[in-house]
């Protein structure tokens, strides 16, 4: 067998104890990188806090000298063309997006109707016509009748009256003839036959009075006749005025039946462009149901509620739709009552309590369009220096 007590000897031999490590120099490549490193670290804190008083005496410089807002709009008049008939959408000549000038047809309405009802009111109309025609002619013709048996018996009846007239004196003087002859025939100073003739004197002439009395009231009564024969005119005359009447109200619903007739034309109120159509051909419409909505492009505005403001102040605007394009704007007009003033329902504090919130003024301010660039709408930015005053 082999002597392994060789080889038991050298592996309960001790190592040799190990030679301590030289301590690192200060000049050494970690020394170096340390003072590096915290070089470094100052800088970054101090490049981070001029940063930071960078952005925040900037953040500060603005908040004192400028206004922003973020959620403003760009609006316009925007008008609603409804319809003031009732009736079947027959033809719509624009769609979303057209241009339109005044007066320019819209859309139309079945008018059929509407035209059987002007052709009835203006055949109701001829036929009065020629009803006040043939009364016109009628009332020449009674005239024309009458004024001549009028005249002619009022000749007669003047005629009677002087007749009766002059025999009234010679009456009388009969009557005295006879009471004369009667007080010299009782003093029998006149005959009996001067009596008598006295006597028939006053009867000759009493019947003669009688006759001419009775010519007269026969004279009075063909005037009388021929005067109801001439107040027929009169009753043509308010037959004519009632005639007349139903014109004007037949020619006042003719009127209101054209303009139902021109209603059934819907024609754009402004040059602009149609925003959006809520009909199409062969829809029924009512009246007061809106069609198409429209605007003019070339008048448009921003309506925007801040507050430190006055008008002919210059506006930076920028528009979310186009952000690599610079609008410039200036204020218009401002609010006189804060916006909660124009709230539809009413902000009670029944309860007492109470959150103070900031109040705003709207504000309007004008800005050019730029090749129709710019709609209602759409949400812009506002940027104003209020420094500025009015220019």
């Amino acid at each position: 067998m082999p002597d392994n007590s060789e080889s038991k000897v050298k592996k309960l031999e001790p190592r040799p104890a190990a030679e301590p490590e030289p301590a690192p120099s200060r000049d050494g490549p970690l020394a170096r990188f340390a003072r590096h490193r915290f070089a470094l670290r100052i800088v970054v804190v101090a490049v981070i806090l001029a940063i930071a008083l960078f952005i925040g005496g900037r953040e500060i410089y603005h908040r004192i000298n400028y206004v922003y807002a973020y959620d403003s709009r760009i609006d316009a008049d925007v008008i609603t063309v409804s319809s003031r008939v009732a009736g079947w959408v027959t033809s719509l000549a624009v769609d979303e997006g057209s241009k339109i000038s005044q007066g320019m047809v819209l859309a139309t309405i079945d008018d059929r109707e509407s035209k059987l009802r002007i052709d009835e009111l203006e055949a109701q109309l001829a036929g009065i016509d020629a009803e006040r025609d043939r009364m016109a002619a009628e009332r020449r013709l009674v005239d024309k009748q009458t004024r001549s048996l009028y005249s002619s018996e009022l000749s007669q009846y003047e005629a009677a009256k002087v007749a009766v007239s002059s025999l009234d004196p010679q009456l009388t003087l009969a009557k005295r003839e006879l009471e004369r002859a009667k007080s010299l025939f009782e003093r029998k100073v006149a005959s009996r036959r001067q009596l008598d003739q006295a006597d028939t004197a006053l009867q000759q002439i009493e019947r003669q009075h009688r006759m001419a009395v009775a010519e007269l009231g026969s004279a009075k009564a063909k005037v009388d006749k021929a005067e109801a024969e001439r107040a027929r005119l009169d009753v043509i005359d308010s037959e004519t005025a009632r005639l007349t009447h139903r014109r004007s109200e037949l020619v006042a619903r003719l009127d209101h039946q054209k303009l139902d007739l021109a209603d059934r034309i819907i024609k754009g109120p402004l040059d602009g462009v149609v925003d959006k159509t809520f009909v199409k051909v062969g829809e029924y419409v009512t009246p007061g149901q809106r069609l198409v909505l429209v605007h003019d492009p070339t008048k448009i505005w921003i309506e925007a509620n801040i507050r430190k403001l006055k008008t002919g102040q210059t506006v930076d605007v920028g528009v979310d739709a186009y952000p690599d394009l610079h609008f410039v704007g200036r204020v218009l007009t401002v609010g006189n009552a804060a916006t909660n003033q124009f709230a539809l329902l009413p902000t009670p504090n029944p309860s007492g309590n109470f959150t103070k919130i900031t109040q705003r003024l709207p504000v309007r301010i004008a800005i050019d369009q730029q090749d129709g660039l710019l709609r209602p709408g759409m949400m812009v930015e506002i940027n104003i220096d209020i420094r500025s005053g009015q220019r």
